[in-house]
């Protein structure tokens, strides 16, 4: 399987604001003082654009679709928590923490792929979990090494470890798990998301590894990169703040490897760490600041990889 695809699918924002239901467990939000909702969306909007843009200028398929209106979904932007496509024609839909966040599942999304000539056979929906109190919130909880059949996943409010490991019997992938942590207020906190402190590459993984506080986890964790001969670049705490661990590779023309990231990540990193990440993929950085403070989410959250096959 491949690791990178060239399609993508953004949603585009009506209602984008800080999301007080998320920001009970995601630390990364803050309230930006004295913006209008109206001019924060707008903010987000123009963000959103100009990362769709820059990906599209280089050859990536980016499917945007517009938020539905009317609708209180100010994370919609965020699509890779409640829906995650696979090579096989499979589509899973995922159990959300926040309440206002499941209003983002829409199946009219669906029918618009296969508008595209992508093929969606079967729909594995795993939202149910929401009555009982249970989350896996898709690729942000998630992190999906297809090539190697591996799944990483840092257990939160937001990753239940009985659905991670369901998702991962479903799914054919090997579960690797872990607890990891940022310090919040001087107390070490659990991660609400692992793609925050982790990203995935076709031969590199981007890691905080201080973030798993367990030395037995945290080598097990590096042992299986490891041993899938990733290149590993650590990253710091500090960086992880800058939305440096939250980064997608996806393919551009001619299958030519991008590393999407912010303005923010990429001047968090170290000149060691960009020429690591250079010898991977070119990198590709957008501002985000908006979308970053408000939605306490960056680049990789902002996309849905599609790995269905076309019809």
């Amino acid at each position: 399987m491949k690791q990178t695809t060239n399609s993508i699918l953004m949603i585009r924002p009506t209602a984008f604001r800080m999301n007080e239901q998320t920001a009970v467990n995601n630390y990364y939000q803050k309230v930006v003082e004295g913006l209008l909702p109206a001019t924060v969306n707008a903010k987000a909007q123009q963000e959103f654009d100009a990362l769709v843009e820059k990906l599209r200028n280089v050859g990536v398929d980016v499917v945007v679709v517009e938020d539905a209106l009317g609708t209180d979904t100010p994370d919609s932007i965020f699509p890779n928590n409640w829906v995650s496509f696979h090579e096989n024609g499979d589509v899973a839909l995922y159990p959300m923490f926040a309440e206002n966040r499941r209003e983002e599942r829409r199946e009219e999304i669906f029918d618009l792929l296969e508008d595209k000539g992508f093929q969606i056979d079967n729909i594995i929906d795993y939202t149910s979990a929401e009555e009982d109190g249970f989350y896996l919130e898709g690729t942000g909880s998630l992190l999906l090494d297809r090539t190697n059949e591996k799944a990483y996943c840092a257990l939160s409010p937001r990753a239940d470890e009985e659905l991670f490991i369901e998702f991962c019997e479903d799914f054919d992938y090997a579960p690797v798990l872990f607890e990891a942590f940022q310090t919040v207020n001087g107390e070490r906190k659990l991660i609400y998301h692992t793609n925050v402190m982790m990203c995935l590459g076709e031969t590199f993984a981007v890691i905080c590894a201080d973030c798993i506080d367990d030395k037995k986890e945290r080598k097990m964790v590096l042992d299986n990169l490891k041993k899938d001969n990733k290149e590993i670049i650590l990253i710091t705490e500090a960086q992880v703040d800058s939305f440096a661990g939250n980064m997608l590779e996806v393919s551009g023309a001619n299958d030519k490897r991008y590393l999407v990231m912010s303005t923010a990540a990429y001047q968090s990193l170290t000149p060691k760490q960009i020429e690591q990440l250079e010898k991977h993929a070119e990198i590709l950085s957008s501002s985000l600041d908006t979308i970053e403070a408000c939605g306490g989410g960056s680049a990789r959250c902002m996309m849905a990889e599609i790995f269905l096959p076309k019809a």
